[in-house]
């Protein structure tokens, strides 16, 4: 129980929580942007703001969250291919959430928020025990 408190509660876990909330806020701009400005459909939407809030994602969590502060190339790449392989899987999660509620005619807002939080949760766990782990 100590561990799981750790891993949740303390000031990585806040900072976590305050880019992630920033993340999210630039996730839902794009994806919005293309869905009604551009007229583009739920999945495309939703990719294309994933192609940008990752970017900001493995910034902030780099340099903000985690701390991780090599910029060795060798490093650079495990984290960068970790990260984004880690973000495909959770990014295929999104997309199976947001595709079951646009046929079960649940709007694209409501199936956003309800992928997010099963996102959100698991972006934490493999950024924290995968990719920005600390041996």
């Amino acid at each position: 129980m100590d561990k799981i408190k750790h891993i949740f509660f303390n000031k990585e876990a806040f900072m976590y929580l305050v880019f992630g909330v920033l993340t999210t806020v630039v996730d839902y701009i794009a994806a919005l942007a293309c869905f009604h400005g551009a007229k583009f459909s739920e999945i495309t939407s939703n990719n294309i703001a994933w192609l940008i809030s990752v970017a900001f994602a493995y910034i902030t969590n780099k340099l903000f969250v985690f701390e991780s502060k090599s910029f060795q190339a060798k490093i650079l790449v495990k984290e960068i291919v970790s990260f984004l392989s880690a973000r495909i899987i959770t990014l295929i999660m999104a997309d199976i959430i947001i595709w079951g509620a646009s046929e079960l005619t649940i709007g694209f807002l409501e199936a956003k928020i309800a992928s997010s939080v099963v996102v959100i949760a698991a972006n934490y766990v493999f950024s924290k025990l995968i990719i920005f782990h600390r041996k």
